[in-house]
């Protein structure tokens, strides 16, 4: 009789442990599902930063080179008839007026200055989102560990085994939770 009741109590706890093992696997499954989604946002990040850098750049390039063109036409105005130096003056001024609006274009966001800022924005989005995506990592191996721990339990009948799977579940459930609701607070860390 008190095999039965052995066999009853190994059973109930088997059971427990294999819903814990259970509920880890629904954790690990959304840790990697987050991790996933914080990856690809990272890319996007990444390609939208590089899209942003390169337009800043070929403003750059636009601008200085409206303003080489304004220099060195600047430096030919003593030389030229007054006819000339009247076209010559509302050409500069044109060029100026473009390598300013190169400098910042508010109405568009399209110059040097908007792009930087968006640029940056890109940049530090991309970061963020590579942060959580090591976090989610860090709660996705805490999570198969755990799993590891608790199907040994089973195996062994050492139910300390499963409490470490447990707590490490639940540290990674944290982590994981943390991650998805203040990311901004857990990127510290990664």
């Amino acid at each position: 009789m008190a095999d039965v009741v052995e066999i009853d109590e190994a059973a109930k706890v088997n059971k427990r442990v294999a819903l814990l093992i259970a509920v880890l696997a629904l954790c690990l499954a959304l840790s990697d599902l987050g991790g996933g989604n914080a990856d690809n946002d990272a890319v996007e990040y990444n390609v939208q930063s590089a899209n942003l850098w390169a337009f800043y750049q070929a403003k750059t390039i636009r601008r200085t080179s409206t303003l080489l063109a304004a220099e060195e036409m600047e430096t030919r105005l003593a030389e030229a008839s007054p006819a000339a130096r009247a076209v010559m003056e509302t050409r500069i001024a044109e060029w100026r007026k473009n390598a300013e609006r190169y400098e910042t274009e508010p109405e568009t966001g399209e110059g040097r200055r908007e792009l930087m800022a968006k640029a940056l924005e890109a940049t530090k989005q991309r970061d963020t989102q590579k942060a959580r995506g090591d976090a989610f990592d860090v709660a996705t191996a805490l999570l198969q560990v755990s799993i590891v721990l608790a199907s040994a339990a089973i195996i062994t009948g050492a139910l300390m085994l499963a409490f470490l799977g447990g707590v490490l579940g639940a540290i990674a459930a944290a982590l994981m939770a943390a991650t998805f609701l203040l990311p901004t607070f857990v990127i510290q860390f990664f």
